[in-house]
């Protein structure tokens, strides 16, 4: 499998204490899996699934590299399934005007 990379960050979150691993930048692999049309554990269609996969792998990462003095700023993942997966920058992980709750 050819080499993904993911930029990762601490993110605040609204009404939320704590921070979490974002991913601020990824090549390679998509940031978002549409998962609309597959079928869910009991075989409904999923209809509004959509995972924001990059930042997942960012939050799993920042577990391992710390959020302090660890010094591990670098984690190799392996054994990501991408079977089907279209590629999306993290441009499309970004909410749309229209959707934006805070405006």
């Amino acid at each position: 499998m050819p080499l993904a990379v993911i930029i990762t960050d601490s993110f605040g979150r609204a009404w939320r204490r704590g921070t979490a691993g974002v991913a601020i930048g990824a090549a390679g692999l998509p940031a978002l899996l549409d998962l609309r049309g597959n079928p869910d554990l009991f075989g409904r269609t999923l209809q509004v699934s959509i995972t924001g996969f990059a930042d997942e792998i960012a939050a799993a990462a920042s577990l391992v590299m710390g959020q302090g003095d660890e010094a591990q700023p670098v984690v190799l993942v392996r054994g990501l399934s991408l079977a089907g997966a279209g590629q999306s920058g993290l441009r499309a992980s970004c909410g749309r005007r229209a959707e934006d709750m805070f405006r």
